[in-house]
């Protein structure tokens, strides 16, 4: 029989483990840790950057309704949203490490207004729409354009953002 409470415990194993930059811990006033995925900072430009990304969104997808069904404005605008966000985390990545100002806008603009702006929930009630009416192969090549076009953009970002900028080194300085 397993015991059911959880160890606690810190072993040597643990010091080795890779750390997400995303969980380094601040010291709170009650002296607990705070991962900074929980400091309300944080959140609130995750926040801010979600609520813009969305009405983007929105104001897009009125503006320009499905064409026969396909959904034209919300392909545009998950491919759009991949190259944005691989040019957004490459630019930055090549800047420095990811703290202060490089970690907030990486937070307010990729994890906030990317992740509003960009719809894969659209995509899939969207691709099962298609697929139910009289022409499924609309529903299957825009799910599957969606998702190589938009790596291929992701991909783009990435290589414009590293033609613009040269490499820095772990200090930040322009190699």
């Amino acid at each position: 029989m397993t015991d059911p409470t959880p160890a606690t415990e810190s072993t040597a194993d643990d010091a080795r483990l890779p750390r997400d930059p995303d969980l380094d811990a601040e010291q709170t006033c009650s002296g607990t840790a705070r991962p900074v995925h929980l400091r309300p900072v944080f959140l609130v430009l995750v926040f801010i950057g979600g609520t813009l990304g969305t009405a983007a969104r929105e104001g897009l997808s009125l503006a320009f309704p499905p064409v026969n069904g396909v959904p034209y404005a919300i392909f545009g605008i998950n491919v759009a949203g991949a190259f944005l966000l691989g040019f957004l985390l490459d630019a930055l990545a090549r800047r420095g490490p990811d703290r202060g100002r490089r970690r907030a806008l990486r937070l307010l603009l990729g994890t906030g207004f990317m992740g509003g702006f960009t719809t894969y929930s659209a995509l899939a009630t969207d691709t099962a729409g298609l697929l139910g009416t009289e022409a499924p192969g609309a529903g299957i090549g825009y799910a599957l354009g969606t998702v190589l076009v938009g790596a291929i953009a992701t991909w783009t970002g990435i290589a414009v953002a590293a033609a613009i900028r040269q490499p820095v080194d772990t200090h930040g300085e322009e190699r």
